[in-house]
């Protein structure tokens, strides 16, 4: 029977297909990949792994987006044809439906229970820093829950756009500064004239009369309840003092 013979010098000639290395190192894990997707906030290049998205941002060009995760996430990229299961779940994300992993390693552990609990803030709903210091048992860091924030390697997905000041102020964004901030809001649905208007008025909480309850003022339990059935309160003593309690869902104080 005719055995064949392998050329190994020809063999040694043949070059892989361009990209194909990288490819490789994707599959490993060594590398992340990444593409472009068209979102409703815009062109928004991600990038993810077998653990799930890695970054997000809306940058000029992939060039720059490269460059921004190499220097902060420390890992190769390859670029790839936007993945349609992916694609859609990044819609379904931006529309409220929770649907995406992530991959948070090289963050502390605080960072990662800072992005973990924000995660938690429905769409159309905003919090205050210190609420995610006090959830995440760590009341005294609201400094550095917004720097946590201020560095969020996935903004839009992670939505730290729905963490305001405790003052009722949207506060800076690292996703792209205040005006995207409250780009984003309004688009969620957060009446945001509202907001400022309890802000500047002084008013942290809003009660609800039949209830005697009270909540954060964007708590989806007084989206529909009647404007007359509204109370407000500059704190959580002054709501107490009224007989009120706090929301169990939106939790402005400990229960």
């Amino acid at each position: 029977m005719a055995t064949a013979t392998i050329d190994l010098k020809r063999l040694g000639d043949v070059k892989a297909p361009a990209g194909f290395a990288d490819r490789v190192l994707a599959v490993a894990g060594v590398a992340d990949s990444y593409a472009l997707f068209e979102t409703v906030l815009g062109p928004v290049y991600v990038a993810w792994n077998r653990l799930g998205v890695s970054a997000a941002m809306r940058a000029p060009s992939a060039a720059e987006f490269e460059a921004w995760f190499g220097r902060e996430v420390g890992r190769a990229l390859v670029r790839v044809e936007p993945p349609a299961d992916l694609a859609d779940k990044i819609q379904d994300q931006l529309e409220g439906k929770r649907r995406m992993q992530f991959d948070l390693r090289g963050l502390t552990p605080f960072s990662q229970a800072v992005l973990r609990k924000t995660l938690e803030i429905r769409r159309g709903e905003v919090r205050p820093y210190g609420w995610i210091a006090r959830e995440i048992g760590h009341p005294a860091a609201v400094r550095a829950v917004g720097t946590a924030l201020a560095n969020n390697p996935i903004p839009y997905f992670i939505p730290c756009h729905r963490v305001i000041r405790s003052d009722g102020v949207i506060g800076n964004y690292g996703g792209g500064g205040p005006e995207a901030k409250k780009q984003i809001l309004s688009l969620e649905g957060v009446q945001l004239a509202r907001l400022q208007r309890l802000a500047q008025s002084g008013y942290r909480y809003e009660g609800i009369k039949s209830t005697k309850i009270f909540c954060f003022p964007t708590c989806y339990h007084g989206r529909h309840a009647n404007p007359a059935n509204f109370v407000y309160f500059h704190d959580e003593d002054e709501a107490r003092s009224a007989g009120y309690r706090p929301c169990k869902d939106c939790r402005p104080a400990v229960a």
